[in-house]
């Protein structure tokens, strides 16, 4: 079975870094006949520090992503950090996210359920996969129909992650759709003055790796120029790194 890819920018920088990105991906999905989804998020709510750039907010975020949809004609996954959020970004988004700090909100996860979007839930960096069940039980007893899960590392002690990954294994005996945030999972959380540092060398064996324990989907973030994104440079990909990546996992 073909994976589910997702890829696109940290944040909404630009309606034109989007479509940069986007065209990118229509031609990766027509090359190697799969159907990546663009992300990006509207809003960075948790960023480490309060003069971080945070997107262009979700009206205008949202109007962005529906010219994505309209001009490339791929399907868009963000994010949301508050309830009343869930329906108007259910209107345009196909994938809601659920981030992993907040992924036992249980308002959050309800209101993202009554969309009746795919809900991909990320999960939290405190938690083992076993323990995702609950969220999912929270979604699909809210009217949820289709649930993602997504491994992206857990803290090993301060400003760092470690990936455990029985965990993906683990999240497959209760969700079908098991996804590996291959850039996150190299984050270096608050570790770099202020915003989060990264190894995004270590990102395609991250992929590789989850593959071999059996994911079903993949997750990267992508700018043409990641030293300068303003947001999680450290651990994105190039976007014309992922063409690799990809072949490499198909």
């Amino acid at each position: 079975m073909t994976p589910v890819f997702i890829a696109g920018p940290c944040v909404m920088e630009s309606l034109s870094l989007m479509k940069e990105i986007a065209r990118e991906l229509v031609r990766l999905n027509q090359k190697y006949n799969i159907d990546i989804i663009f992300k990006a998020s509207f809003d960075k709510a948790n960023r480490t520090s309060i003069h971080s750039f945070r997107g262009p907010g979700m009206e205008r975020g949202l109007t962005w992503l529906n010219d994505i949809k309209e001009e490339f004609g791929l399907r868009v996954l963000t994010d949301i950090h508050e309830s009343y959020q869930a329906a108007p970004v259910g209107q345009v988004a196909d994938v809601i996210q659920i981030p992993a700090f907040l992924c036992r909100q249980t308002d959050l996860l309800m209101a993202a359920a009554r969309t009746g979007r795919v809900v991909n839930i990320k999960k939290a960096q405190f938690l083992s996969g076993l323990d995702m069940c609950y969220p999912v039980e929270k979604a699909m007893e809210s009217g949820a129909k289709d649930v993602w899960l997504t491994e992206r590392g857990n803290m090993y002690g301060y400003n760092n992650l470690v990936v455990d990954f029985r965990n993906i294994p683990d999240m497959k005996t209760f969700a079908s759709t098991v996804i590996m945030d291959c850039t996150h999972s190299v984050q270096r959380p608050g570790a770099a003055g202020g915003k989060s540092g990264g190894n995004r060398e270590f990102v395609p064996a991250m992929a590789l790796a989850a593959k071999a324990f059996g994911a079903t989907g993949f997750f990267f973030e992508v700018h043409p120029y990641p030293d300068n994104a303003l947001s999680d440079g450290p651990n994105m990909i190039k976007t014309t790194q992922l063409e690799n990546v990809i072949e490499s996992l198909l």
